[in-house]
């Protein structure tokens, strides 16, 4: 099991931890469970309750308190509250003006927020309900049901906070309430669905490389498998989607993006910064993105988008204070690109892409892309499992930088790993790539054998002084070393090919790590379950080497082992 949930009785105790924690907002009551907002703005004329399965968190009780809710119902995981929860909230917190309910549109939900309100109406409380349909992955013509509710809930549940706080009327609200659920929509995809906390297991299986589009946070399946698109590339197909879904109007719109669980942070700012970039290019404005998990599936590896396209006033009301468990981002500037601005000048065509350096860098790339992941799985073994994405990353911006600026691509090596690639092994490649850089010719020839001697022998001494390994330490020394060796006293079989037998040399310092204790780097930290695992920094190396044989010596560096079989474990 990897939830750590108590055994009995998990969403009071968690509802009780919740008032604990906010003692002066947040009261918990018991029989039936329901929170209540101790402190209410005095001008509120209506009461704003909601609620629903548990497993969303923060939805719902995360906007409880001034500003937001008056009073919160939370069900079992996944399960509607039940409605004696619904109508004695109600019942508590209704103001002189009478109770308005937010309902996502899920059929327990429906049914017994619906019966709550005819209690209610029965005890004479004036009633009225917003139900939030915004998921469009649902919205199917022939369907009775219609769509399910969402992380639009957040939006709704935030606006209509202010508004209550400004003194709004009953039916003020619910219209305001109808007209934002009018104008959002929603779509969730997952990596990995959420674990059952029942069975301890996820709820359904996802091959590696496949995505659910169009999840529900439920845990229900999408509409859809899809193979797993580059990040942009999804991002775009979901806004598109969106923004042909909400209605016209003015184009300027709340982003919201949602994790549904176990989706960090970093990604999720990620994906709001090219959400934004995107939007821009379709001439929509980006007044408010709101990157964060607010509407979660349990631990489902996944996110969702919610566009709403703002009215007059919407961003003053989700700028109002609060006072929840919940904080919210302040409005951002993001314009609409200016179609009158002057396109983007051409990158400068690099010269020599098919000799010299340049090729050796779209070799390295093509290897070290070829790799990530082996490389990735390798450092996962030994240490925090930074490197292949590290390598790659910085390769990739290496070959950009070349493109833009028609740098040789050892310098444009030099240069990235040096100036912008951070870790362990990223400046250590970067002295590497500056002392190859400096025997490079510029007119597409190999580097002389005496040349790529000396800047070898040179990197491997900057990279002893500056990190303090020799050989044997099992590090990126070791093949650096014996590539090293190799061309400052060639065997007489490298007469013909005397990159190529370095390269093999590399190779087999490289691999020869997975038998030594480390003394330094990352694995020196693990001990001996570094034992058997060959250091990924010096298998990158290795593929230096490699790739430097591919494009100078081709006839003989057929020989040498495929970077997959080098990196594989």
């Amino acid at each position: 099991m990897t939830y750590f949930l108590p055994e009995n009785d998990a969403v009071p105790i968690a509802a009780r931890g919740l008032a604990l924690t906010h003692p002066d907002t947040i009261a918990v009551h018991d029989t039936p469970l329901y929170l209540t907002a101790r402190s209410p703005h005095p001008d509120r004329r209506v009461a704003l309750v909601s609620g629903g399965g548990s497993g969303h968190e923060p939805l719902h009780t995360g906007l409880l308190g001034r500003g937001g809710l008056d009073a919160v119902c939370p069900g079992q995981v996944f399960a509607s509250p039940h409605n004696r929860q619904i109508y004695e909230a109600g019942r508590a917190t209704a103001k002189r003006d009478g109770v308005l309910l937010v309902v996502k549109n899920y059929t327990g939900d429906v049914i017994n927020f619906g019966i709550a309100a005819e209690r209610l109406r029965h005890d004479g409380i004036p009633v009225a309900s917003v139900l939030v349909d915004d998921d469009l992955a649902t919205d199917i013509a022939d369907s009775a049901t219609g769509r399910r509710g969402t992380a639009a809930t957040v939006v709704v549940e935030k606006l209509l906070g202010a508004a209550a706080d400004r003194g709004a009327g009953l039916e003020e609200l619910a219209a305001l309430g109808s007209r934002i659920v009018s104008r959002s929509r929603s779509l969730a995809v997952a990596a990995r669905a959420q674990t059952s906390p029942t069975t301890g297991v996820p709820a359904f299986d996802l091959p590696a490389g496949i995505l659910e589009y169009g999840v529900g946070i439920h845990g229900e399946r999408g509409v859809r498998t899809m193979a797993r698109p580059p990040v942009d590339t999804l991002v775009r197909q979901m806004a598109d989607e969106l923004l042909a879904a909400l209605p016209p109007g003015h184009d300027e719109v709340l982003a919201l993006v949602n994790g549904l669980g176990a989706t960090t942070s970093l990604e999720l700012h990620a994906i709001s910064a090219l959400l934004v970039d995107l939007l821009a290019e379709r001439g929509v404005r980006t007044a408010l993105v709101v990157p964060g998990t607010y509407t979660a599936a349990l631990d489902m590896a996944g996110f969702s988008l919610t566009l709403t396209r703002l009215e007059e006033g919407w961003t003053d009301l989700w700028d109002a204070d609060t006072d929840t468990p919940l904080t919210f981002p302040e409005r951002v500037v993001a314009a609409a690109p200016d179609p009158a601005a002057e396109p983007a000048a051409p990158a400068p065509a690099p010269a020599g892409r098919e000799h010299g350096s340049r090729a050796v860098l779209d070799r390295y790339a093509e290897i070290v892309t070829q790799v990530r992941d082996n490389l990735t799985k390798l450092d996962q073994l030994v240490g925090d499992g930074d490197f292949g994405d590290n390598l790659a990353g910085g390769v990739r911006r290496a070959v950009r930088h070349a493109d833009e600026t028609g740098v040789e691509g050892t310098a444009a090596l030099a240069h990235v790993f040096l100036d912008e690639v951070g870790g362990t092994s990223g400046p250590l490649f970067g002295l590497l790539f500056q002392h190859l850089a400096a025997v490079s010719p510029a007119d597409g020839r190999a580097p002389t054998l005496r040349g790529l001697a000396d800047a070898t022998s040179g990197a491997l001494a900057a990279i002893g002084r500056v990190g303090g390994a020799a050989p044997g330490d099992c590090t990126l020394v070791d093949a650096l070393a014996t590539a090293a060796d190799t061309l400052a006293s060639p065997p007489p079989e490298a007469a013909d090919a005397p990159l190529t037998c370095a390269a093999e040399a590399a190779v087999r310092g490289a691999l020869a790590t997975a038998t030594l204790r480390a003394r330094r780097g990352r694995a020196s930290y693990v001990g001996d379950h570094a034992l058997g695992v060959p250091d990924p920094g010096a298998l990158g190396v290795a593929l230096l080497y490699t790739a430097l044989a591919d494009v100078h010596e081709p006839a003989t560096a057929t020989r040498l082992p495929a970077p997959g079989h080098i990196t594989a474990h």
